[in-house]
């Protein structure tokens, strides 16, 4: 699953790809941002992320596009 993470005064957000469950990032980022401690995921490859909880501008969970490469042609 795709998490994409807005971090205040950061030019660019943070995206990492998440085996955990969409309900396991909204409950890890409402107590970060709640408690203003840091927020900490865990990407598939077995890397941590740390952002502080009290810069999270937005974050964004979904389903990722996981496996679309190249050219694509439009269902009929």
């Amino acid at each position: 699953m795709e998490v994409k993470i807005g971090v205040q005064q950061a030019a660019r957000e943070v995206v990492l790809e998440s085996a955990q469950t969409p309900e396991e990032v909204v409950d890890l980022v409402s107590t970060a941002v709640s408690e203003k401690t840091p927020l900490i995921l865990a990407d598939e490859k077995g890397r941590t992320v740390v952002v502080p909880g009290d810069k999270i501008a937005y974050v964004e969970v979904g389903a990722g596009d996981r496996g679309r490469l190249g050219f694509s042609t439009p269902n009929a």
